[in-house]
């Protein structure tokens, strides 16, 4: 179903981005791979397999917060079906538990985080309105964008749900269906996936009260997410507009 098509990837250095963008090319899709670090995005791609010198695989550094860059990069492509935001910039102080979180590192993870996909959500459209063909945009959103956190999975543990985590994801699940409407054509779509909480080595204790909270499956991998993505790229979802797909195994219930 994406055979010949050309995809971007944002945030394809990352633990999501670099396994969608070696997927897509495993499925003769053509990939833009971007991230703020060109160096350890390739490293990440070359781990799992692909060739970064492949025709089917281009690979550049892109800063989402670089408003001119992203605009630059945007002018100079006409031939991209469709794009992926699996971005997710923050700063080094992000995580802390809700008492802990001052208003300025709240407001500055926000704007990060909410504020780069913003943009990107508005250069998407930009493009499409500028190249008038189908095009297909996803954004990663989360289960807690759309229900409120289960804190006693992390009882015992040292992590926490950040809020800003919270407010970006439900913000964001809002901001893709405002771009819907706004740009008011069927031929330009965007949709969302939330996913459960994905398994990235987490603590024992949190992994199993976090099962529990499933109908078995406990934490995903990101192979589990995949394909809901592909899903939405491809001609199969062409009038799938709007929406969010949420991925996690019952734990939203």
């Amino acid at each position: 179903m994406l055979e010949g098509k050309k995809f971007l990837v944002a945030g394809a250095g990352g633990l999501l981005g670099s396994k969608l963008a070696a997927a897509l090319v495993n499925d003769d899709a053509q990939v833009i791979a971007a991230d703020i670090s060109l160096d350890l995005m390739k490293k990440r791609l070359v781990s799992l397999g692909l060739d970064t010198n492949s025709p089917s695989l281009s690979c550049i550094a892109l800063d989402l917060n670089d408003t001119t860059s992203v605009v630059d990069f945007f002018a100079t492509i006409n031939d991209v079906d469709g794009a992926v935001n699996c971005s997710y910039p923050r700063n080094k102080r992000y995580g802390a538990k809700f008492f802990d979180v001052s208003l300025a590192d709240f407001n500055e993870n926000v704007s990060l985080h909410l504020g780069s996909s913003f943009f990107f959500i508005q250069q998407c459209a930009a493009y499409f309105k500028r190249v008038q063909i189908p095009f297909s945009l996803v954004n990663i959103s989360s289960i807690y964008g759309v229900v409120a956190p289960k804190f006693e999975v992390y009882d015992n543990t040292p992590m926490t749900m950040p809020v800003e985590y919270a407010a970006i994801k439900a913000a964001l699940l809002h901001l893709s269906k405002y771009v819907t409407s706004y740009v008011g054509d069927s031929a330009f779509r965007s949709n969302s996936v939330s996913p459960g909480g994905i398994y990235d080595h987490q603590p024992e204790q949190f992994l199993e009260q976090y099962k529990k909270q499933t109908l078995g499956r406990g934490m995903l991998d990101i192979e589990d997410v995949i394909g809901s993505i592909k899903f939405l790229l491809s001609d199969s979802a062409r009038y799938v507009n709007g929406q969010n797909i949420i991925v996690d195994d019952g734990f939203s219930l």
